[in-house]
């Protein structure tokens, strides 16, 4: 935690002190990011958007690299939804490609670091290449015990939960006896917590089918900038604002409640 707070120190220009007093070192365990932007970053540099995905790509190494040293145990980013295959077919088929690339050539660095990849979508539909690279990153990956980077990929918050309500119907199960944990446990990575916030970079206040289940309470944060442009300072700053906020969870705080007792 030393480190951690010396970490902040050093980017916010501030007393290790100060930052301790102020709350900044309470680090969530999962934090939840829709990437969003990089065709926005490309198009306002005229560049094809192919180019700012792969600048998304490029960033995501920063983030994964800065979460990891944090002390962030999970990180879930929203890469490909199952609304995209509705863009131009030339974009998908790049983003597919980069896909594959991406994780052939960073796999090497995330096991420098520890890192263990985990996929959730719907995999099964995806080309044969696509889902060979998956099963590759998972395997090697398997045995890693630092950060969690969970890809969301051909995801839809909506799907999962389809899927999970198939999936316990053909277990005969009465869905008049049916749970919250039940549901819970028939996602697609029923071992990871609850994401405690997730960020949106774009500035875009939408959750856009992401986590619908997991995210009752999470923590929205909207940040203007674009995925390609978005720095670990920027994480830190957020990760600031989200220890400021009071999570009830649907209670009161215990000063409201001493208040109006």
């Amino acid at each position: 935690m030393n480190g951690i707070i010396k970490k902040l120190s050093k980017i916010f220009n501030d007393s290790p002190a100060t930052l301790s007093r102020e709350g900044v070192i309470c680090i969530p365990e999962h934090v939840a990011i829709i990437m969003d932007g990089n065709g926005r970053w490309a198009t306002a540099r005229k560049l094809p958007r192919q180019l700012g995905h792969r600048a998304g790509a490029k960033n995501l190494k920063e983030i994964v690299r800065a979460a990891g040293q944090l002390g962030i145990k999970y990180l879930t980013v929203y890469a490909f939804s199952t609304e995209n295959w509705q863009r131009p077919k030339n974009e998908v088929n790049a983003l597919m490609q980069l896909f594959v690339d991406f994780f052939l050539t960073y796999d090497a660095e995330l096991a420098l670091n520890d890192v263990r990849l985990r996929f959730a979508g719907d995999i099964d539909c995806l080309p044969p290449e696509v889902k060979k690279t998956i099963n590759t990153a998972e395997t090697n990956s398997s045995g890693r015990h630092g950060l969690q980077l969970i890809i969301a990929f051909n995801y839809g918050g909506r799907r999962e939960l389809l899927r999970a309500f198939q999936k316990l119907a053909a277990t005969g199960i009465p869905f008049d006896s049916l749970n919250e944990s039940d549901i819970s446990g028939a996602l697609y990575l029923p071992d990871v917590p609850d994401p405690e916030m997730i960020i949106r970079t774009g500035g875009e206040m939408r959750l856009s089918n992401f986590l619908l289940w997991q995210s009752a309470y999470a923590e929205l944060f909207s940040s203007p900038k674009l995925w390609p442009e978005f720095t670990e300072k920027d994480l830190i700053q957020i990760i600031s604002a989200y220890n400021k906020r009071d999570r009830k969870f649907g209670g009161i705080t215990s000063e409201n409640q001493n208040h109006h007792g």
